[in-house]
């Protein structure tokens, strides 16, 4: 399976934030916001990843990631002049995505905790498989429905009276008929290919399956000013409370077996001393005190 990260947008939302950086590079806490959608991901066990962004940002993102080599990965890069929705992206990706089944995520949301995406990567055979998190504000998101038995029965796109308080989180899996599927979407009110729209047709053809995510599981969309805050503000109490990093790419690398242990002491030798440094240093010597 490969990966699409999709990092565009005009993040007016974050406005004037977004004069100096796009939304998906802003800080959450002490790391790049793209850092926690990538590092989901790698420790799902992608490997290949295509990040979509505009073309006035992508050069930053290439500066920031490079060929994704240095961690094991293999990143390509692909523009989106327009924001044209979400589904919009398998059609830029189409040549990445070639005859493989794909993972989407969206660069602006942080998830942690909880195994309930290394199961569903683990389970996926084909067809779609999409998320469901209870919010208390599903309106203002794609809203799944249950019947009795909990299969997914409807979903609608920002509905006025939401049917279920199941928001689907910005995360993703199709097989590849995701990329037929998009190219045949209409546009909606918004003048957007609708990922709500991909998830019905899915779920039209009996093909769609929704993972409940538990109550141990976070999500943060830090898309605006406040949530970007309280992003941040999460990230830093787990990470001082538990002395453990969310969104480390070097080490879902190295769990992932993408980067071998030479490789990832090689690496953070590279890096400005900083606390960063230190941490990885320290999953490094950890790692050699363990090693029988």
């Amino acid at each position: 399976m490969k990966g699409i990260i999709l990092a565009g947008g005009a993040g007016s939302r974050l406005f004037p934030l977004t004069l100096v950086a796009s939304k998906q590079l802003q800080p959450v806490y002490d790391k790049p916001m793209v850092y926690y959608p990538l590092t989901t991901l790698i420790e799902s066990g992608i490997r290949e990843f295509c990040l979509i962004s505009t073309p006035h940002d992508l050069p930053r993102f290439r500066q920031l990631f490079g060929d994704g080599s240095h961690w094991g990965l293999a990143i390509e890069y692909r523009e989106q002049p327009r924001p044209e929705g979400i589904a919009q992206a398998f059609l830029i990706a189409e040549s990445f995505i070639g005859r493989d089944s794909v993972t989407l995520i969206l660069g602006d949301n942080v998830f942690y905790g909880g195994d309930g995406f290394s199961q569903a990567f683990s389970e996926f055979k084909g067809g779609a498989t999409i998320f469901g998190y209870h919010v208390n504000d599903p309106e203002r998101y794609g809203v799944v429905e249950f019947d009795a038995q909990g299969r997914a029965i409807s979903i609608e796109e920002k509905p006025k009276t939401p049917r279920s308080n199941y928001a689907v989180p910005g995360l993703y899996l199709y097989d590849n008929h995701v990329v037929e599927i998009a190219k045949n979407l209409k546009p909606s009110a918004r003048g957007e290919l609708e990922i709500t729209a991909v998830n019905v047709e899915y779920l039209n053809r009996g093909q769609l399956r929704v993972h409940r995510l538990n109550r141990g599981f976070a999500w943060l969309d830090a898309g605006t000013s406040s949530s970007l805050h309280e992003a941040s503000a999460y990230v830093q109490t787990i990470e001082k409370r538990q002395g453990i990093k969310i969104g480390c790419p070097e080490e879902a690398a190295f769990h992932s077996g993408f980067l071998s242990l030479h490789e990832l002491e090689s690496l953070t030798a590279k890096i400005p001393k900083c606390e960063y440094r230190d941490y990885l240093g320290a999953l490094v010597a950890e790692t050699k005190r363990l090693k029988p």
